[in-house]
């Protein structure tokens, strides 16, 4: 075995550690779920033992982590596209779907107003629906300076000139749908 196989089973017992703990669970309860004993899981997290893959199959389960967080592996190359999120400009966009053309969905985190300047107002193609989620919004559109709070929401043209942005030193949080065609929201209502 190479040394930097040693390295990542070394590693192993920690994280199992470390999830157990986080999740609240004994050893006893995590033994009653992987049908592993208490013992074995105790040398496993401690790396008295090596892990083989019939423990850490349940182990995984157990834990609702994928495999390959357990003995923390590098990216083998999945095929399928994984959403991850990405910081620009200040702000954390979390993808909440992907698809080509269509509404888009984020998640979007604004940090505190003390780290943007004055409004640079934007235009671009497409509709913009937006729901704040947390925190208070502020959001230029045109000549309309306006402050959305949690639970409050907006949708507008973005072909007009436009600015979204924390509203104070707190963060903020919107769930935002974008269609880049010019899509709109279809809402509906129902009658009580």
């Amino acid at each position: 075995m190479s040394d930097s196989e040693d390295t990542v089973l070394a590693a192993v017992g920690p994280r199992l550690r470390a999830l157990r703990q986080a999740r609240g669970t004994t050893l006893t309860e995590l033994a009653n779920e992987t049908g592993l004993t208490p013992s074995t899981l105790s040398r496993l997290e401690n790396g008295k033992r090596r892990p083989t893959l019939e423990q850490l199959l349940p182990l995984a389960r157990a834990y609702r982590v994928p495999l390959d967080e357990l003995v923390g592996s590098e990216h083998a190359g999945d095929p399928r596209v994984h959403l991850r999120p990405v910081t620009h400009q200040g702000m954390t966009f979390v993808p909440l779907n992907r698809r080509a053309g269509g509404i888009q969905a984020f998640k979007v985190v604004y940090p505190p107003a003390s780290v943007w300047g004055a409004p640079a107002l934007k235009t671009h193609e497409g509709y913009e629906w937006f729901y704040v989620m947390n925190g208070t919004i502020r959001l230029v559109l045109g000549k309309q300076d306006l402050v959305l709070r949690a639970g409050e929401a907006a949708e507008f043209d973005t072909r007009v000139p436009h600015w979204i942005g924390s509203a104070d030193e707190r963060s903020a949080e919107l769930l935002t749908l974008i269609g880049v065609q010019g899509e709109k929201v279809h809402l509906a209502v129902f009658p009580d």
